[in-house]
């Protein structure tokens, strides 16, 4: 009996090493597929990224054209009215000069020759002299500014020509570009597709979120870090004899602090409130909707601390007001701004548009204090939109 009980127990054992063994076998085919899964998402993401880039230099490219082509048609319109003005001119300086040649026709040099011969009213032939060689003044005055009102003409012309080809090009190119728009577009959309088809799970979408938002702030944190290093540095002054000029850096001309609840919002649009429910996490900036394209203004002036794709946020752009002030403006379609690049309150930064996988148009902004998050709604102007 005791033999057969420790066989019993031997044999259980046996099972338990089998079944551990099992489910050390699955975890580790569970741990492989989701790391296939991650590495696919991964890349989606990374082609994602760079589709929406190529996507925005593309809307910018054409933004630009559609502005070219506005200001060559205006051109082609004063061209056209100033080519009707001269051409009127060019006719009534013609009839004009017309009248005064068959008048010196009409005279004729022989009475000029007899006023020459006349010796019986010699005051009357000097007023007769006078006025004829005043007639031939005014003749050649209208023939000089005939020829000259003709080359203006003429000027006018090989503008015209020259504006109608800028035009026709800028059109030919604005074709080419709005069928590399759609093509990109196209590719947008389905990748956006699939990844919302393979990773569309409530618990994708919060990994993803926590995952943005934390590198969003480990990133203004390594910004703000590198501003505060490179203030605490101290500068050593080599000697006089090799000291080179240094270019001056530009100084930010703001006070942020100042400016709470006076800064303009940089998108117009309805407002999601600072800290309400963004798919089960909270936002810590706005969101503003806005149609795509919709210029985005800086709220202060300041200097672009980052400028370029980011995960989660797609198009973003960061300026530093000084102070340890920040905003941070995400989802754009198109950035205009470098890194380094100063700028004025109200300057044009970016296009609103849907990057990071947004099916939806709109602008994420937000505001930093050393690295903290604050309510942009105490900051800007008060707004009935806001939701």
């Amino acid at each position: 009996m005791l033999s057969l009980s420790v066989n019993e127990g031997r044999a259980e054992l046996l099972d338990k090493s089998s079944e551990l063994s099992d489910v050390r076998a699955d975890i580790e085919v569970a741990q492989d597929n989701m790391q296939r899964i991650e590495l696919k998402k991964a890349a989606l993401q990374n082609q994602l990224a760079e589709v929406e880039k190529r996507y925005g230099e593309i809307a910018a490219s054409l933004k630009t054209l559609q502005a070219q082509i506005e200001q060559t048609r205006q051109n082609l319109g004063k061209n056209q009215q100033d080519r009707i003005i001269y051409r009127r001119e060019i006719d009534k300086q013609s009839k004009e000069l017309a009248v005064q040649i068959k008048s010196a026709y009409t005279m004729g040099q022989r009475d000029k020759l007899k006023i020459l011969l006349n010796q019986q009213d010699p005051v009357l032939s000097s007023r007769m002299m006078l006025y004829y060689n005043y007639i031939n003044k005014a003749r050649l005055k209208k023939l000089s500014d005939l020829k000259l009102a003709i080359q203006f003409q003429g000027r006018l012309d090989q503008q015209k020509d020259t504006e109608t080809k800028r035009l026709e090009q800028s059109l030919e190119q604005k074709q080419v570009e709005q069928v590399d728009f759609d093509e990109v577009k196209q590719q947008r959309s389905a990748l956006l597709q699939q990844l919302l088809r393979d990773f569309s799970s409530r618990q994708h979408q919060l990994a993803d979120l926590k995952e943005s938002e934390n590198k969003l702030r480990g990133l203004i944190s390594s910004l703000q870090d590198e501003k505060n290093a490179l203030t605490d540095t101290p500068t050593v002054e080599p000697p006089k004899e090799t000291a080179k000029p240094e270019p001056e850096t530009p100084q930010i001309d703001s006070n942020f602090a100042a400016l709470q609840g006076q800064l303009a919002w940089p998108v117009t649009g309805s407002v999601h409130k600072f800290g309400s429910a963004r798919a089960g996490g909270l936002w810590d900036g706005v969101l503003i909707n806005a149609e795509e394209g919709t210029e985005v203004k800086a709220v202060a002036a300041g200097k672009v601390a980052y400028s370029g794709p980011f995960q989660g946020y797609g198009s973003l752009i960061i300026i530093d007001h000084g102070q340890g002030y920040m905003t941070v403006h995400g989802f754009n379609q198109s950035l205009y701004k470098r890194e380094g690049d100063v700028i004025a309150a109200g300057d044009v930064i970016a296009s609103v548009g849907k990057s990071g996988g947004r099916k939806q148009s709109g602008l994420y902004f937000a505001i930093r204090k050393q690295g903290l998050p604050i309510d942009p709604l105490g900051w800007c102007v008060k707004k009935s939109t806001a939701k």
